[in-house]
């Protein structure tokens, strides 16, 4: 009955915020960079650490879809990137998808092929922006009249596939890198229109006095991280769960380095 009592996204939201200690992870990506993997970076490791989760933990990669709870075929993961550093450049969304047993050679390697695609030399426009400038030509009410029938063919699941496959409001998380910002991570709101349910923010990196099992204090190089959840298509404690288990996979990163043994499935 949730998702009639909580028929929004936004007002079904739960925001987690935790940090993480990234020495396990610069370490190993520094040793691949050094193995030919130039390009590999942080952005990488979390991802991974998130598939890794959801092949353990499926519930998480569920989603709403007409106030009904489904499990998700697949895990897709958004970003929006700036297609040059500047103040004045174009950002565009970027779609990936990945398999529940992918390791995180199969994320850089389908990270970079679609980056490359969106910001690469020879980079063309992609479709969420021609659908975008498409609808932007077009008288405002019209727009207004267009936006909500995609709401109703949403509801119902009757949006064609081709405009899923564009669209950045559906996949099983979207997630924003402030750390090439240099600033901390942003609580950010999930989108009632589409599917998405978790945002994941990463923040620059910072030194924190950490205590040690034996009581001891140590000064480690750490990352806030801050999560907003959609609360229906889980329990809280199948979240925490989860989330202890990407922080455990981000800490111990050569383990994303290969499959894992099992793959649990979803039984809705």
């Amino acid at each position: 009955m949730i998702p009639f009592i909580m028929p929004r996204r936004t007002g079904a939201m739960n925001s987690f915020s935790t940090f993480v200690e990234i020495e396990p992870a610069e370490n190993l990506v520094k040793k691949l960079r050094a193995e030919g993997y130039n390009s590999i970076g942080l952005m990488h490791v979390i991802i991974a650490a998130y598939i890794r989760a959801v092949s353990q933990r499926p519930k998480v990669n569920r989603y709403i879809r007409g106030q009904r709870v489904y499990a998700r075929n697949g895990i897709v993961v958004n970003l929006t990137v700036k297609k040059k550093m500047s103040l004045d450049a174009e950002e565009t969304a970027m779609k990936m998808h990945f398999d529940p047993s992918d390791t995180l050679f199969d994320v850089y390697s389908k990270f970079t092929s679609e980056y490359e695609k969106i910001v690469g030399i020879g980079a063309e426009e992609n479709g969420t922006d021609r659908f975008a400038r498409i609808v932007m030509s077009v008288p405002r009410f019209l727009i207004n009249g267009c936006v909500g029938l995609l709401r109703i063919l949403d509801y119902y699941d009757l949006i064609p596939m081709s405009l899923l496959e564009i669209s950045p409001f559906h996949g099983s998380m979207f997630i924003t890198n402030m750390a090439s910002l240099n600033i901390p991570p942003v609580t950010h709101h999930l989108y009632d229109f589409g599917n998405v349910p978790i945002f994941i923010a990463f923040g620059t990196k910072r030194v924190e006095l950490v205590a040690n099992d034996d009581g001891t204090v140590t000064r480690k190089r750490v990352m806030d991280v801050i999560a907003n959840l959609d609360e229906r298509i889980c329990d809280g404690f199948y979240y925490a769960s989860a989330i202890k288990l990407m922080k455990r996979y981000f800490q111990h990163p050569e383990e994303l380095t290969l499959p894992p043994e099992t793959v649990v499935q979803d039984d809705p």
